[in-house]
């Protein structure tokens, strides 16, 4: 069986809904990608192949098996793009993040976890 892929509104990623899992808040993942030379060039080809090409990797979500909040996983590079870009939606997978295991997942995301 395939890994689940669907899409959701850029607006749920934000400092609440889909938050940035390597990061505290979104407004760090800009200032640290601002500030190291290799960022900014993976930011300014992004924001240049996005808008003619589209996305195509979806962004890897993680849905934190105790807390049930839902991070990046992989793919800040992108969604800092698509927000920057004002994206209406982004293709992702998922996977539950779980003590000791990461779990990718076939099965359809838990939406309801975001209030959709």
């Amino acid at each position: 069986m395939s890994l689940y892929v669907g899409t959701l509104p850029t607006r749920l990623l934000n400092d609440n809904e889909i938050r940035p899992g390597s990061y505290r808040k979104w407004k760090h993942v800009m200032r640290d990608f601002g500030n190291r030379a290799e960022d900014r060039k993976v930011m300014a080809d992004l924001l240049t192949s996005l808008p003619v090409d589209g996305q195509r990797q979806p962004i890897l979500l993680g849905v934190d098996d105790r807390s049930h909040c839902v991070y990046v996983s992989d793919g800040h590079h992108r969604a800092l793009a698509l927000m920057q870009l004002d994206a209406f939606e982004f293709s992702f997978r998922w996977c539950w993040l779980r003590a000791w295991s990461v779990d990718h997942q076939s099965e359809r995301f838990p939406y309801h976890l975001l209030g959709l």
